[in-house]
């Protein structure tokens, strides 16, 4: 079983096991990097446990490098990062459980919204008012409401002032990885439409954002009022074109050692052959601790 630790350089303590350490040091670089593409706010998005590498230990590093904003995905996720003593705006956008409205005023929570029947139940629960991000599909069709619907949206958003406060506008690219700027230029026309029908609702201001990872580092007109950042915050670039760091380092003893002469062939069916006299470790880590099958033919390790 593999230990997930925030953690600097590994300690004989450590070694017993394989353990997987996040590197606050390189979330605070990607914050940093990401910073240099735009002058947007930046949104550190900690979901599914940070990526897997600790929502609030990659939350705190990306904050204490300068991030205004944090997101998830569910409002208990949003709860934990408050517990922890985080006090930044936090937006739950997917909130696969509902939305709880009360928890949400108590904890200063954002949610957002992306159809009609949502905002409904959402002013209905709400005693208290609660922070709205309402959320246009902008090509994806994979969440928030369509721009047909978007007036239907806005006034039943009106009906309920008072219980909940329109705060924010959405969106996500559909073509988040690619770096063109055209692959995206439909999704950005949108996002402006839906925008400017907010505002000529009476709403504002509102916070506008649209961009990942990929649009932040490749893309000003994505940028609008906010960026959201996070697989890049661990080191991934899905568009390939800024050097991030990556924010977890593996560790494991090693349980055997031995030197080999040229020729010598290493592992399952002999894969590897040494080309010169060689020091061979083995590492006590393997497919139980969850290194994918396919790594088996080259992963490497220092």
């Amino acid at each position: 079983m593999t230990t997930l630790l925030a953690c600097g350089r590994p300690t004989l303590s450590r070694l017993h096991a394989p353990t997987l350490c996040t590197l606050p040091d390189a979330v605070a670089e990607n914050v940093r990097r990401v910073r240099t593409a735009t002058s947007a706010p930046l949104m550190a998005v900690v979901k599914a446990d940070g990526y897997g590498h600790g929502a609030v230990t990659v939350a705190r590093a990306a904050v204490d490098a300068g991030a205004e904003w944090l997101g998830v995905t569910d409002i208990t996720e949003a709860v934990a990062l408050r517990d922890a003593g985080l006090r930044v705006p936090i937006l739950s956008w997917l909130n696969p459980s509902g939305v709880d409205a009360a928890v949400a005023a108590e904890h200063r929570i954002d949610v957002a919204v992306g159809s009609v029947e949502e905002l409904r139940q959402l002013i209905a629960d709400a005693r208290d008012p609660v922070r709205v991000h309402l959320h246009l599909d902008t090509g994806m069709a994979r969440g928030g409401a369509p721009l047909d619907e978007w007036s239907e949206l806005l006034r039943v958003a009106r009906t309920g002032r008072g219980r909940v406060e329109v705060v924010g506008v959405m969106g996500h690219l559909p073509r988040a990885d690619e770096a063109d700027p055209e692959a995206n230029a439909a999704a950005v026309l949108r996002m402006r439409q839906g925008r400017d029908a907010v505002l000529r609702a009476g709403f504002g201001p509102v916070i506008v954002h649209l961009a990942a990872t990929s649009g932040a580092l490749t893309d000003p007109a994505t940028h609008f009022g906010m960026v959201r950042i996070g697989a890049g915050l661990v080191g991934i670039d899905p568009s390939e074109t800024t050097g991030l760091v990556g924010a977890a380092r593996w560790t494991a003893p090693v349980v055997h050692s031995a030197r080999v002469p040229g020729g010598t062939p290493v592992g399952y069916g002999g894969g590897a052959v040494t080309d010169r006299e060689t020091h061979l470790s083995v590492l006590g880590v393997g497919y139980a601790d969850g290194i994918p099958r396919e790594l088996a033919p080259g992963a490497g390790a220092g």
